[in-house]
């Protein structure tokens, strides 16, 4: 195990019936405005826009039955731990291995070769245990291409393409000790199901009861917004020069953007979001 891996433990918080996942035991969090990806107008736009929100409307706030429908979807997947006995979920970790090396063949589920992707040690399915199936879901939509329409084949094509950027670590200057990619996908999981409060029968936070809105526009909205987290947290990472160790601070620093950009009052469908253009900055 290299020393990226070693130090990698589990995420706070509770869960409901998954384990909670790893992350690095750092010093203590704090956050940093100033370290914000944006300029400081669209960062401090973000307080202007949506002060405005009351608790009235959170406490008052029903869904119609197409986003309780989708919801319950997203929950009942954010709820499904990974089974290495499964062939399904077998298939899906080969699949994220196609998809990340496309030219090197897996030796095994079971191999040295996982942690060139970023896992602890040679079987990812003990790191699964933090997150559950989703995680590896979410990592998969980041990789692969499923086009519906032209849009929607330019988005895919780019989400693949930011996928192997981070993967391999290209683009801005890298600390020499880098956060392992598919560890710190799993905690980007994590951190979107605690952020949206997915794990109560209903939001009861801003931010998640306006992305049940937004999912009832998308049914794809919960996985186009961790390719947007994953790249908002890489972006952090290089802004804030972050070395491993500071892994949880950059995720702290992503979530607060993210709550941000939820609360905003005109933000109806996941394209709205600011950080969506993070999707097509190369």
């Amino acid at each position: 195990m290299d020393k990226q891996s070693e130090t990698m433990t589990t995420l706070a918080g509770e869960t409901s019936g998954i384990e909670e996942p790893f992350k690095l035991d750092v010093k203590n969090t704090f956050l940093n405005a100033n370290a914000m990806v944006g300029p400081r107008s669209w960062i401090g736009g973000f307080f202007f826009r949506s002060k405005r929100h009351g608790s009235d409307k959170i406490l008052g706030y029903s869904f119609n039955p197409i986003q309780e429908q989708r919801l319950q979807r997203l929950q009942e997947r954010s709820q499904v731990p990974f089974d290495e006995t499964r062939p399904d979920h077998q298939e899906a970790l080969r699949a994220l291995w196609r998809a990340a090396f496309p030219d090197i063949d897996l030796k095994g589920l079971i191999s040295e070769q996982w942690k060139d992707m970023g896992w602890q040690g040679p079987n990812p399915s003990t790191d699964f245990r933090g997150c559950g199936f989703v995680s590896l879901e979410n990592l998969l939509f980041f990789a692969r291409t499923y086009p519906n329409d032209l849009l929607l084949i330019v988005l895919k094509f780019k989400m693949k393409a930011c996928f192997h950027r981070l993967l391999f670590k290209q683009g801005g200057k890298r600390a020499t000790w880098e956060y392992p990619f598919a560890v710190a996908g799993i905690n980007v999981s994590f951190m979107l199901i605690q952020m949206l409060d997915l794990y109560s029968a209903k939001p009861k936070c801003l931010p998640g009861i306006n992305f049940v809105k937004i999912l009832g526009e998308d049914e794809e909205a919960f996985d186009v917004l961790y390719c947007i987290a994953f790249e908002m947290m890489d972006a952090q990472w290089l802004a804030m020069r972050a070395s491993y160790m500071e892994f949880n601070e950059v995720l702290q620093v992503t979530r607060t953007q993210l709550e941000r950009e939820l609360a905003l009052e005109d933000v109806h469908r996941i394209r709205d979001l600011p950080a969506y253009n993070l999707l097509y900055q190369y």
